[in-house]
């Protein structure tokens, strides 16, 4: 005998333990909802309670006594002013309100292979960082490193670009040579082939490491918005100066293919209150020497009159001959000796003629407010010939100017390469308080030249122009000099030629002849 299957049971909804977790999980929603305030009353007493606690453990013993009294009198005052003991209450239950609140998620952690490359720096800083008599070391071997790396950074490569991190109070971080060792391992861990910016304080015992970005190499010769006075060496970092200039950016720049952007400036102030009025620019051969001179001098045309010596005799100031403004451009010695005893005859004419006339209580002759510029490129190759000849040692002669030339009005600028520096004179070295490195250099280089040492990594390209600056007793400063090619040169682009050219003044035969044409009336 065979059964009939069963009638299967058919089911409307959801099971009854299905809208049991659903009604659980309603009503789970709805009271916390009604109870979320006192929740973060709750959650706000205790973060209050834990700091006040945490503030009195940290109070020293001897002023525990003086705050509680302090505490008691604050209290009693309150309780005697009207509506005095209902305000503190209404207070106290808003700060607890404010304290528990709902914070923003945690960002995410730094992931495995950033937690790996975290935990090898801080194991290598453990040697430096630590000491044997230390109770509670901040640093030790298998230890922790989330407590001294207050925060991170990384980039979608992985790779660390900012780090900020506590040391303890007993690392000598006075010492040029501790912190040089410390740059240089966090450099190395963090990864080559990028420009680190470390900045130390001291105060706090912090330490903060940032990736650069590198300076921009497309910003050509132009005019740049600066006051009469100011001259502008190149660019830098944003964080370095609080200064920014509008620039066009572009091989086309002059013509307006590329957009204007503003970018913080190194500016040199020169002048009779100037505390650095000459400066001196050094680098590896091909480092952009030149090329700040020549970007100095077609700032300082619209202004002054311009004297320049090229010692190297290569012909890089060739576009300058002839030009209104421009006295002479000198390339062998005989020429060199005496444009340079002309300027110092005119230096002292100038000291002599504002003297008279600060005497008589007149103005300043106009031809004396007019600045005078000499720029002299490799005068080393001029003082060795010029030993060799017999003849004085054009370095010599820039005694006068270099000594009394903010008085006069006359601003010196001397380029040479590194491993001539030695040759420079005693009053080169002495009274050129501006100072510029450029190209390939160590730190001990960098550091002897500008008499402190810079506060980056090396670059691991450095193009044409790049280096640092030093103005006076001034912080260091990355350095990118605007791109001012010799017009004449074959490798110059065309679109740099014109921006060059531009700039430069009318021959003065042409502005003679403008000068003396009949006028139409």
């Amino acid at each position: 005998m065979v059964r009939p299957p069963l009638p299967r049971l058919r089911i409307d909804g959801a099971p009854p333990i299905g809208r049991g977790r659903q009604f659980a999980r309603t009503t789970a929603d709805s009271v916390a909802d009604v109870l979320h305030p006192l929740v973060a009353l709750s959650r706000g007493l205790r973060v209050l309670a834990a700091a006040g606690r945490r503030t009195w453990v940290e109070l020293p013993g001897e002023r525990r006594g003086p705050t509680l009294f302090l505490a008691a009198a604050c209290a009693f005052v309150v309780y005697l002013l009207p509506y005095g003991p209902l305000a503190s209450a209404v207070g106290l239950i808003g700060a607890a309100g404010w304290a528990g609140r709902r914070r923003a998620p945690a960002s995410p952690g730094p992931g495995a292979d950033g937690t790996e490359r975290l935990r090898t720096i801080y194991e290598s800083l453990v040697p430096y960082f630590s000491a044997a008599e230390d109770p509670s070391p901040l640093y030790g071997h298998g230890g922790d490193w989330s407590g001294a790396f207050e925060s991170y950074a990384f980039d979608e490569n992985g790779r660390l670009t900012r780090l900020r991190l506590r040391y303890p109070a007993y690392f000598t971080d006075g010492e040029a040579e501790s912190r040089a060792r410390i740059e240089q391992l966090l450099y190395a861990k963090s990864g080559r082939g990028r420009e680190y910016l470390f900045t130390w304080d001291e105060e706090a015992n912090r330490l903060t490491l940032a990736v650069l970005p590198p300076l921009s190499t497309t910003i050509g010769a132009q005019r740049f918005v600066t006051a009469p006075g100011e001259t502008v060496l190149g660019f830098t970092d944003n964080s370095s100066v609080q200064r920014t200039l509008p620039v066009l950016e572009g091989d086309g720049a002059e013509e307006g293919e590329s957009g204007t952007r503003d970018v913080p400036p190194v500016v040199w102030r020169t002048g009779p209150r100037s505390t650095e009025p000459h400066l001196l620019a050094l680098g590896q051969p091909g480092s952009g020497t030149t090329t700040l001179l020549r970007s100095i001098a077609l700032q300082a045309l619209p202004h002054g009159d311009v004297l320049v010596v090229d010692g190297s005799g290569t012909g890089e100031y060739a576009s300058l001959s002839g030009r209104t403004g421009v006295l002479a451009v000198e390339c062998g010695l005989a020429g060199t000796l005496a444009t340079l005893e002309w300027a110092g005859h005119e230096t002292e004419r100038r000291l002599i003629a504002a003297n008279r006339a600060r005497q008589l209580g007149h103005p300043p002759p106009d031809d004396i407010l007019r600045p005078l510029w000499i720029l002299l490129d490799r005068p080393s190759v001029l003082s060795h010939l010029g030993a060799a000849d017999g003849r004085p040692d054009p370095q010599e002669l820039l005694a006068v100017p270099l000594r009394h030339g903010r008085a006069a009005n006359v601003r010196v600028v001397v380029a040479d390469q590194l491993d001539a520096a030695e040759g420079l004179s005693q009053a080169v070295r002495t009274h050129t308080r501006a100072r510029v490195v450029l190209g390939p250099a160590t730190s001990e280089q960098v550091t002897a030249v500008l008499g402190a040492p810079p506060h980056t990594t090396p670059p691991p390209e450095v193009p044409p122009g790049r280096g640092y600056a030093r103005l006076g007793t001034g912080p260091v400063h990355r350095l990118q000099v605007p791109a001012t090619p010799d017009p004449y040169d074959e490798a110059t682009s065309e679109a740099q030629r014109q921006a060059v050219l531009q700039l430069l003044p009318e021959p003065e035969t042409a502005a003679e002849l403008t000068a003396t044409a009949p006028t139409d009336d």
